[in-house]
């Protein structure tokens, strides 16, 4: 038992600490639920969006595919997958913002999903209360989530032209339109401040931080992303200086003055100050290394019950930190008086 732990028996807290916790997946990563657990159907990708045709070519192993670093190729791929698979229709995103990978972003969903299972049941609908910090122009957590379980989203980011993407997709979507509300957080020295009302309670908070502490720290990571791709295509590594975003990002979705660390450590303060309202807090975190610092703040803030879950997606490996400062007493009756 960890550091940690010790001081949650010695308070007598109901819920235990599970520091590097890994929950079960697949054999190949991603989360049992995860509809993209199979290679993509390309054949049925192009029948639900004709634009995707044009970037889909066999590979040298005779395998329909498409070229992962040309930054029009996967948007209309997540075009497609969006409208195959959850019928979202009409997504698209500005020129140069973040063009996520659809069945990583699933992935997430389904892993906090678990994390309200009552009795081994998935808990689905509008009376599920979901806030989404730096929803970016993609918008595609409040899609998914929405698309897939039916909970209520509040999508906030400190850039409005992404709040105004966000908003055209969701005028092509009325299904999704009444589930959705956006939020510009005027102050980006905060993350739940300016956004969470006194009145207000949120099941789960999610987060996909900048993880970057700089441009040149992000463009190096995309340079290695490019690298790794020429390499997967069997094709000879050519070394650059610049990067051509596959999956694009603008400032406040890569990097930020810090990095991911010290992101992290902003929002573990602050959601000290809304404990009582939120369920459950989590956040991705791209980088292992920034783990041990969040759980010695954790601790400083009293957080009740900290769960670790490790994600993976072909050869990326990522991992959801989720904390609450509620006792398991406490969750239950929230869980009961839902709504």
């Amino acid at each position: 038992m960890n550091k940690f732990a010790k001081k949650n028996a010695r308070n007598n807290h109901q819920s235990s600490l599970m520091q590097e916790q890994a929950t079960a997946v697949t054999a190949k990563g991603l989360h049992a639920r995860n509809i993209h657990n199979d290679a993509y159907d390309f054949d049925a990708l192009i029948n639900a969006s004709k634009s995707l045709a044009p970037f889909v070519k066999p590979t040298k192993y005779g395998q329909l595919s498409i070229d992962f670093a040309d930054p029009l190729a996967v948007k209309a791929l997540n075009q497609a997958i969006l409208l195959a698979h959850y019928q979202i229709k009409a997504w698209d995103i500005p020129t140069g913002f973040l063009c996520p990978p659809i069945p990583g972003r699933v992935d997430y969903l389904h892993y906090i999903a678990d994390l309200l299972m009552t009795s081994d049941k998935l808990v689905k609908g509008h009376k599920i209360k979901v806030l989404d910090i730096g929803t970016g122009a993609n918008g595609v957590y409040p899609l998914l989530g929405a698309s897939i379980y039916g909970w209520q989203f509040t999508a906030t980011d400190i850039d409005p032209i992404s709040i105004a993407n966000v908003d055209k997709i969701l005028s092509h979507n009325p299904q999704l339109a009444s589930k959705i509300s956006l939020k510009l957080q005027s102050d980006s020295q905060h993350i739940f401040n300016g956004v969470i009302a006194a009145d207000e309670r949120y099941d789960l908070t999610m987060c996909n931080p900048p993880f970057h502490a700089s441009l040149a720290e992000a463009t190096a990571g995309s340079l290695r992303k490019e690298r790794n791709l020429q390499a997967n295509r069997g094709e000879k590594v050519q070394l650059k200086t610049q990067a051509k975003l596959n999956f694009g990002g603008q400032k406040a979705e890569l990097w930020c003055d810090g990095g991911e660390a010290k992101f992290l450590a902003n929002m573990i303060k602050e959601s000290q100050q809304f404990a009582t309202q939120c369920l459950w807090f989590t956040s991705l975190v791209s980088k292992k290394e920034s783990l041990p610092a969040c759980y010695q703040q954790l601790e400083q803030v009293g957080a009740v019950t900290v769960n670790t879950i490790d994600m993976q997606q072909g050869n990326k490996q990522t991992r959801v930190l989720a904390w609450s400062f509620l006792t398991d007493k406490q969750r239950q009756l929230w869980a009961k008086y839902r709504g």
